[in-house]
């Protein structure tokens, strides 16, 4: 029972809660001011190959995630890049996107408030 008790307790550290993710997201108004929160900067590129970014996955390569999302409705792909540098690359587009994502998010956050 103490080790479920120690596991929940991390998760908790480590977890904002619901009113802080509220006030994260809403104290926001944009994807780049999003991240800067969170502790990155984001750096633009015309164009991200997503299969070659996977192979520079690593120290190495300096990526340290890749983020494929693909949007369904608008058959888009939208990759983004996580960086060992605390740099998120992601293409003109796909910040475009995410920004319409965050003001959605915010909507529905402030309907539920």
């Amino acid at each position: 029972m103490a080790g479920t008790e120690n596991q929940q307790s991390a998760k908790d550290s480590l977890s904002p809660g619901r009113q802080e993710l509220f006030e994260g997201v809403n104290g926001t108004n944009s994807y780049e001011e999003l991240l800067a929160r969170l502790g990155y900067r984001l750096t633009l590129t015309q164009q991200i190959h997503v299969q070659d970014a996977y192979t520079r996955v690593g120290l190495a390569g300096s990526i340290k995630a890749v983020l494929p999302y693909y949007d369904i409705p608008t058959q888009s792909s939208l990759p983004t890049l996580v960086n060992i540098d605390s740099t998120v690359t992601a293409t003109p587009k796909s910040a475009s996107f995410f920004n319409a994502m965050l003001a959605a998010l915010k909507t529905q956050l402030s309907a539920q408030h």
